[in-house]
């Protein structure tokens, strides 16, 4: 009895073994793939644009810890896309989308947002003064939203460009490109700074105005991508269902409920401080304090920008049927592919997929520094040859899932994932020991890479061509917040029980996700 089923990619065409490796190897040099590429390099270099290099010149401006945690915001863009990527799928651009296309004039769209924000921000000097700052924060946040936007467009775009058998491999090469990407805003953009003369005892805005500056004509890789392909087939175009009027009044109660809640969450900010401190002192945990303080102000922005959009819909500001077409209607189309239980069960495993690596990713940089691994160190085998490992193994996933179908190495991927946190225990068991490091992140990041293309594969598989961008959004929205739930309580576990008890729970995390994909196989029918 076979664990899995022969594919019907693979019934379509019986090619000898040798053909099949052939195949799946030419398939990377597809115009597809490599156009992914150069997409999954513009995707990447925001978001360390946002965070870790923005850190640094911030700090190196003298700006305060508790400051810099003011840009924050711009991380909710990531986390809440689901909410506007029915905007995205819906709405035409006017002028652009008749020349370029329904995708393609959404990505440029996006992408001038971000190289917009970028350029912002390096004419921005965050040590001139307190109101500086504040444009800097609000020039994050629109680089933020507009990342999170080309995402939304580029998973819809790739999704949409190619059949399932070619998504593993189009994924490979976005994980690739992205994470080439991030590395030249990391590290790149920290080299670039120091060598025009910024440190950290001497800043030096010029530089960091120069290398945001470069990073920002670092985007025109996928500005010229998005010229120079075609648009995706698709015999659906939402843009013929609804006139200029009902897309403008739609933008219009999405952008009233976004400002109520940037209104909220502001605002309560210092209408909360207060109770913070006090809470903090009862709690005698003013960490937990802040957490669950920031837990309320998040609660009552989303709640109040839910009430704007009912109030909106109750006063007939939109075309109640738009708001159903664009909301409800890819949720229902979901569940009614799939019916009731295999659709739970699909959600089961976005949901909990990641899990291992995520829950042991939160607290990894501190194991390593508990070991006694320095800072350059974790910097050069963590970072550095960690990366090329995943790259390697995103391209290994993406060959071996057009040779032995998405399903087979989903079920892989799930393993090596939850495996590989063992070697974690064998670390910590013998310390500090560089040689065993470099072992283990080799198989951590292969193993990440190989699962991380057949997943993306899988949940492209699951999408309508029709709500392409809303669904993808939902669903790599989901895939991150249960294990991100558990990840926060990491430490308290490393605390309770040790590090190899906890790599040991890592490990058993991932098991029930076997389960669950050996499940679906029997049941889901795509190109697995």
């Amino acid at each position: 009895m076979k664990l899995f089923s022969d594919t019907p990619y693979a019934n379509q065409e019986k090619k000898r073994p040798q053909k099949k490796w052939l195949a799946a190897i030419q398939a990377c040099c597809h115009p597809r793939v490599i156009t992914m590429l150069f997409f999954g390099f513009s995707a990447g270099l925001p978001i360390l644009l946002i965070f870790s290099s923005l850190s640094l010149w911030l700090r190196e401006a003298g700006v305060e810890r508790s400051a810099v945690t003011f840009f924050s915001w711009a991380a909710l863009g990531y986390s809440f896309k689901f909410v506007w990527a029915p905007l995205v799928d819906q709405m035409p651009i006017p002028w652009l989308t008749r020349k370029l296309g329904r995708r393609r004039s959404w990505i440029l769209a996006a992408q001038t947002g971000i190289a917009g924000a970028i350029v912002w921000m390096a004419f921005t000097d965050p040590a001139s003064g307190h109101h500086p700052l504040t444009v800097m924060a609000l020039a994050a946040v629109m680089l933020g939203f507009s990342s999170a936007t080309q995402d939304i467009v580029i998973d819809a775009y790739r999704i949409e460009s190619a059949p399932v058998a070619l998504q593993a491999m189009m994924a490979s090469a976005y994980i690739g490109g992205y994470r080439v990407g991030m590395l030249v805003a990391g590290a790149g953009a920290l080299i670039l700074a120091e060598g025009f003369g910024s440190t950290k005892g001497g800043y030096r805005f010029e530089a960091w105005q120069a290398t945001y500056l470069i990073m920002a004509g670092m985007m025109a890789v996928g500005m010229i991508t998005a010229l120079v392909i075609d648009e995706p087939a698709s015999d659906y175009n939402p843009a013929d269902a609804y006139d200029s009027k009902t897309h403008l009044a739609g933008l219009a109660l999405f952008g009233l409920a976004a400002a109520a809640f940037v209104l909220v969450f502001y605002g309560s900010g210092i209408f909360l401080q207060e109770i913070r401190i006090q809470l903090g002192q009862w709690l005698k945990n003013p960490a937990l304090a802040g957490f669950l303080v920031e837990c309320v102000r998040l609660g009552a922005g989303i709640l109040t920008a839910v009430l704007v959009g009912r109030l909106g819909l109750f006063f007939r500001m939109v075309n109640p049927k738009m708001v159903t077409d664009s909301y409800v209607a890819p949720i229902l189309d979901f569940f009614n592919r799939y019916r009731l239980s295999l659709a739970w069960l699909i959600l089961a495993i976005v949901g909990l997929y990641r899990i291992s690596d995520i829950v042991l990713g939160v607290i990894s940089n501190v194991f390593y520094q508990d070991l006694g691994f320095t800072k350059s160190q974790i910097a050069s085998v963590v970072k550095t040859f960690g990366l090329f490992m995943t790259i390697a193994g995103g391209f290994a996933g993406g060959i071996l899932s057009i040779r032995y179908g998405v399903i087979r190495i989903l079920f892989l991927g799930a393993l090596l994932a939850a495996a590989t946190n063992l070697l974690f225990m064998i670390l910590a068991f013998h310390g500090h020991n560089l040689f065993l490091l470099y072992v283990v992140i080799a198989a951590d990041n292969l193993a990440a890479g190989l699962a991380s293309a057949a997943f993306v594969a899988f949940l492209s598989s699951l999408t309508s061509i029709r709500f392409t961008a809303v669904q993808y959004a939902i669903f790599s929205s989901l895939m991150t917040l249960v294990p991100k739930i558990f990840g926060g309580y990491s430490g308290t576990m490393v605390d309770a029980a040790g590090y190899p008890a906890f790599f040991l729970i890592t490990f058993l995390m991932g098991l029930p996700v076997l389960v669950l994909v050996w499940i679906c196989a029997r049941h889901l029918k795509v190109a697995k």
